[in-house]
């Protein structure tokens, strides 16, 4: 029987996005989630009422300018005890909400199209960024899997990515990403260097003074 969710799914395969490449392994696809943006925002309203956002504090202590929460099998945290992932949010100590059909099947084309076919998310991060939030340069090796992409997905506000390479010291690159654009790295790119600029405030007709990045990985 095909409902509504068949019918978002035939929706993702149909888009032709704008190929940006960042470099080896990385990839930007210009307004490839924009098509979707009416029910990627409703599926995270509803994973916030039962995994509400919070700002985590790192290993140093330093409180994170960027609220975050999490979907899938497995959520990722920071407290004074270090960074991982955890099947099971601190906060309430329930699993974390099942990441939605629509967030794997999208994770999993936009990957496809930047030339990882065969993944498999089980965790996203979904983060909120508030007028001059931002995220350090930072690389993503909590993952038992590093052979798997990292897919972000950016709505809202308007946002400078940093993008720069395998040591910290490495000239980042900086790109504009807008309300449905996705960046996938992988391969040779999986551990470069990334982070975001202080965002700048503003109005999104949708999301008003916010941007929401979500983040899929495979943590296990």
């Amino acid at each position: 029987m095909r409902g509504m969710t068949a019918d978002l799914f035939d929706g993702l395969d149909d888009v032709g996005p704008a190929r940006e490449p960042l470099g080896p392994g990385a990839m930007l696809l210009r307004g490839f989630a924009r098509p979707h943006e009416t029910e990627l925002i409703a599926a995270i309203e509803a994973i916030i009422t039962q995994a509400p956002f919070r700002q985590m504090v790192t290993p140093g202590g330093h409180q994170m300018s960027v609220a975050m929460t999490n979907c899938g099998s497995f959520g990722w945290v920071t407290d004074r005890s270090g960074y991982r992932y955890d099947p099971v949010d601190p906060e309430s100590g329930k699993p974390w909400p099942a990441m939605p059909p629509l967030f794997r099947k999208l994770a999993e084309q936009a990957a496809r199209e930047a030339g990882f076919p065969g993944f498999a998310p089980d965790a996203c991060l979904i983060n909120r960024y508030e007028p001059g939030a931002k995220m350090s340069l930072h690389q993503d090796r909590d993952e038992r899997d590093i052979g798997a992409p990292i897919v972000s997905v950016s709505l809202g506000l308007p946002a400078t990515f940093l993008f720069g390479g395998l040591k910290r010291t490495d000239k980042a690159q900086r790109y504009r990403l807008l309300h449905g654009d996705v960046v996938v790295w992988g391969g040779p790119a999986r551990l470069a260097f990334h982070g975001v600029a202080p965002l700048a405030d503003g109005e999104h007709g949708l999301l008003g003074r916010r941007r929401i990045n979500l983040t899929f990985r495979r943590a296990r």
